[in-house]
């Protein structure tokens, strides 16, 4: 059972909540608080033998919303009772919700120091305060580039805060991982933020799922594991947001099949409303790693470019997106990366296609009105 309270409601709300959920045997309530971009929505959590609980004497309670008993998996990035919204988040001045698209282009491996400079000196050029970059980097193959560690990360750190940059997506394998980007992050002074990124290996991982949830510090990127389901998927981020850290963005990337070529993975983003329709969550679409090239056909612009449309008509708000100065002498996944001439033309690409779906939205049944994205910058 979930009680939901009104936004921004006091203390004395929660403690009314508690003290009438104490008189339930074997009931233990947990209480789950949300901070949205406008404001911060507390839901408790009624774990337990809850059936015979009737649900009258929480309605009557001043400042409780709504109340639902849960019959799904997913208790708390889950959607329940007809909600309607997203449960965005704010963070280092960046919004992650239904009306805010999030471009988060850079490298997918740290190489040197003049390429994470080249890469944020370009997201400054045209306005973009978000970025990937990735120090820690899982292969299949033991005898590739695994990343340059904790060594890069006073780079990104420095960089970033000379260009602008307020969130940095970071991928973590391992708990140590969030101490090194902890402590580097301190003595750099704090010039940026991260998002902690769950990569597709290590989907189901769910020591480490516990570890990133118990944090409250950093809110984390998951990325879709390529070879399970959906629902397997979606489970993992319920371990994350069980843990205490609800701030998760969904991120489809393409799954394996046996189907090979063109692609490198089956674009999956035909799931967006699926993930929006199931969750909470906001959505992200990666087409660098479903896609694996940058070849531009006919029309001049490169699948990567409509891969990322596909996810943006269906409703996604964030893109995570690979770009290299040099992609020929990139040590990572360099075929997949564009190069940083594109990055405007992506970014007009994107605000077009973001634009082209609210005004979808807008014009629909009029059943849920969608207010105007927020554009990319510039």
């Amino acid at each position: 059972m979930i009680v939901m309270l009104e936004p921004d409601s006091p203390e004395s709300v929660v403690n009314a909540v508690l003290q009438l959920a104490s008189q339930y045997e074997g009931v233990t309530p947990r209480a789950h608080v949300v901070q949205g971009a406008e404001s911060t929505i507390t839901e408790l959590y009624l774990l337990g033998s809850t059936s015979q609980v009737p649900l009258e004497p929480f309605q009557q309670l001043p400042g409780v919303r709504q109340v639902v008993r849960v019959s799904q998996k997913y208790r708390i990035i889950g959607r329940h009772g007809g909600q309607r919204t997203t449960a965005g988040f704010e963070y280092n001045g960046v919004n992650f919700d239904d009306n805010s698209v999030n471009l988060f282009a850079g490298l997918c491996a740290v190489d040197s120091l003049e390429s994470v400079d080249a890469m944020m000196a370009a997201l400054a050029r045209c306005g973009i305060n978000t970025t990937r970059m990735g120090a820690y980097k899982p292969r299949t193959n033991p005898y590739e580039f695994q990343g340059l560690g904790a060594k890069c990360l006073p780079w990104v750190f420095d960089s970033a805060g000379k260009h602008g940059i307020k969130v940095v997506a970071m991928e973590v394998t391992h708990p140590r991982h969030i101490d090194e980007i902890n402590d580097a992050l301190k003595k750099s002074g704090a010039p940026t933020g991260v998002m902690l990124q769950v990569g597709t290996r290590n989907a189901q991982n769910f020591e480490l799922l516990k570890v990133i949830g118990q944090q409250r510090t950093f809110p984390v990127l998951f990325k879709r594991g390529m070879g399970i389901t959906l629902e397997e998927s979606l489970n993992a981020c319920e371990y994350v947001a069980s843990e205490g850290n609800p701030k998760i963005v969904f991120c489809l990337r393409g799954v394996k099949t046996h189907l090979g070529d063109p692609h490198r993975n089956m674009v999956d983003f035909a799931h967006v409303p699926v993930v929006r329709r199931l969750t909470r969550m906001p959505v992200c679409v990666d087409p660098s790693h479903a896609i694996g090239r940058a070849e531009a056909p006919p029309d001049g612009l490169p699948d990567i470019f409509h891969a990322i449309g596909q996810g943006l008509i269906a409703g996604a708000s964030m893109v995570l997106v690979d770009f290299h100065p040099t992609p020929e002498k990139a040590l990572c996944d360099g075929p997949q990366a564009l190069r940083l001439e594109q990055l405007a033309a992506l970014q007009r690409y994107t605000n077009i296609v973001r634009s082209a779906y609210t005004e979808a939205v807008r014009n629909g049944d009029g059943t849920q009105a969608a207010a105007p994205a927020q554009a990319i910058s510039r």
